[in-house]
């Protein structure tokens, strides 16, 4: 007997292990040639001159006084971000994690419409808000346009809703009864909050911050709507020495300094996970979420709403309010308008945008799926030095420049097999980097709750790896394949950093769109822009409120 099992076990390992590689073949070579091989042939075309490599330049770069300064903002801006989310949103997780009050639900697709608005819409919101023109301006004459404070304010606004999911996720699994023993033995409630709560909480507290300030750390159409000419972070500098100065040298090594720190940033991201999923024994949410009892938790209800409502409803409102606020009174002259191909912008009319979006967003959403459930099921097999490298590299595309990856495509795929710059599916696959990684944080969580003595149970009656995902896991991960491929959808409507580069003009999607008619001046131009906005607005609204209606309380971090 024990003869028998010592034969089977190996076997079963290195059946385990060939299964586990089957399922990152695909992956790895989607990463390999639509992710590594654009950014390798940038930077190539940037640092070698007539067949030699120039890493010198490197330090020429870097000890340019104005490319200092974009690294020393950079930095800057996203630390201060990270901070001020965290104020402001470590309440809000607190609220959604503990209470339980009417609206909840559709509260929680509020905040979180912010978060997969693309950037562009993010910065013309608070544009809106407090440009020149906007409702700060005509009510008190503030404008914040072109200072910190605004970028600032926009980038909590986009990152309010991890916080909350994030740590508010882990908050509504850790039972309350450790705190109220702490508090039994004379404690008192802060006390008990600080040396009981928070530091099972303070894995999930990194993780958010580390992801708050990687958003930031990369932040692009924020800062290239808002900072104008003064405030420039990575991300933008790369665009501009790409498009507008066509310094590939300099764009080259701007993007290994990026690359580096993401590298860095998603290391530790990875551990403070590990930490989070193996500390901690957690209760069922339902145990923990209460009615609101007592004057202080009303207040503290009422101060997260209020919060809410001036940060991420109060720009929204702005941008409806902007979107029909035509020269001939209220009304929808701006949407009309988006019917004309009259402006010269565009080789169609704006409102064609729609269409192409949605088009490549369901084209990106079928690979987004694809891909990051292959890759998910791979990471739920074991763990290693392997395993974890490869989950680190689902992450990459959130950190490294999407304007690098954009017109890496441009450069590298342009010879057969792989001569894609006039293809529609460029553009799809672009989006589809960006979707991957979110596919692969919702249903990952599922996946590894599933029981694996099934799968052991299948296999040995006979299945085929194939069949044990399809009989076994596949029925009980469908709804967060649903939330996972809505959750892509939504991010690859918004994509911007690397379609601005491979949308054609004649089928721009409307972040481009957007970005274009903000860069013509004229009132009907900017007006345009805000009905676009706000379409997009609408759209990525209704699926996330579709999403939470079928939403479980395992379904990942985003």
């Amino acid at each position: 007997m024990d003869l028998a099992r010592t034969e089977v076990a190996p076997r079963r390992s290195r059946k385990e292990s060939a299964t586990r590689i089957g399922l990152m073949a695909l992956p790895v070579a989607f990463f390999a040639v639509f992710f590594a091989y654009p950014v390798a042939a940038i930077v190539a075309r940037g640092l070698k001159i007539d067949g030699a490599w120039r890493f010198g330049r490197i330090g020429e770069v870097l000890a340019q006084s104005d490319i200092r300064h974009v690294l020393w903002f950079t930095t800057w801006q996203a630390l201060a971000s990270t901070a001020l989310t965290l104020l402001i949103a470590l309440p809000g997780a607190y609220v959604f994690a503990r209470f339980d009050f009417r609206g909840k639900q559709v509260l929680r697709a509020v905040v979180t419409v912010p978060f997969v608005l693309p950037t562009v819409v993010v910065g013309t919101a608070f544009l809106a808000l407090v440009g020149r023109g906007g409702l700060l301006d005509q009510l008190w004459g503030v404008r914040l346009d072109t200072t910190v404070w605004a970028i600032l304010l926009a980038h909590v606004f986009f990152n309010y809703a991890v916080v909350v999911r994030t740590v508010g996720g882990l908050w509504s699994q850790l039972d309350p009864r450790q705190e109220e023993a702490a508090r039994m033995l004379g404690a008192s409630r802060f006390a008990a909050w600080r040396k009981v709560t928070l530091p099972a909480l303070s894995p999930a507290v990194a993780a958010a911050a580390l992801m708050v300030f990687l958003f930031t750390f990369t932040s692009f159409g924020v800062v290239q709507i808002l900072g104008g000419p003064t405030f420039s972070t990575l991300e933008v500098e790369i665009y501009r020495q790409t498009s507008e100065i066509f310094d590939l040298a300099t764009a080259a090594v701007l993007t290994i300094v990026q690359f580096v720190a993401v590298g860095a940033i998603l290391a530790v991201h990875a551990w403070t996970v590990r930490r989070r999923e193996t500390a901690l024994r957690l209760v069922a949410p339902e145990v923990t979420v209460r009615r609101p009892r007592g004057a202080g938790q009303w207040a503290l209800l009422g101060g997260v709403l209020a919060s809410i409502l001036v940060l991420l409803v109060l720009p929204l409102g702005v941008l409806v309010q902007r979107s029909l606020d035509a020269p001939g009174g209220y009304g929808f002259a701006y949407y009309k308008a988006l019917t004309s191909a009259d402006s010269g912008i565009f080789l169609v009319a704006p409102i064609a945008a729609i269409g192409n979006s949605l088009e490549y967003a369901l084209a990106a959403t079928a690979i987004a799926v694809v891909i990051g459930g292959l890759a998910a099921a791979a990471l739920t097999r074991r763990t290693g030095r392997l395993v974890r490298g490869f989950d680190a590299l689902l992450m990459l595309p959130l950190g490294v420049s999407a304007v690098t990856v954009g017109f890496g495509f441009l450069i590298a795929l342009d010879e057969p097999p792989l001569d894609l710059r006039s293809s529609w599916i460029l553009v799809p696959l672009a989006q589809a980097l960006v979707g991957v990684p979110f596919v692969v944080r919702t249903m990952l969580p599922v996946l590894r709750a599933v029981d694996g003595r099934l799968r052991e149970a299948a296999a040995v009656l006979g299945a085929s790896p194939w069949r044990v995902w399809r009989e076994v896991d596949l029925p009980m991960v469908r709804r967060a394949m649903l939330i996972a491929a809505g959750f892509a959808f939504a991010v690859s409507l918004g994509e911007f950093g690397a379609t601005v580069f491979i949308a054609r003009p004649d089928n721009p999607t409307l972040p481009v769109a957007v970005a274009r008619l903000l860069g013509r001046a004229g009132d009907l131009n900017y007006g345009q822009a805000m009905a676009l906005s706000t379409i997009l607005m609408v759209v990525c609204a209704v699926a996330l409120l579709l999403l939470e209606r079928i939403r479980t309380e395992r379904t990942g971090e985003f």
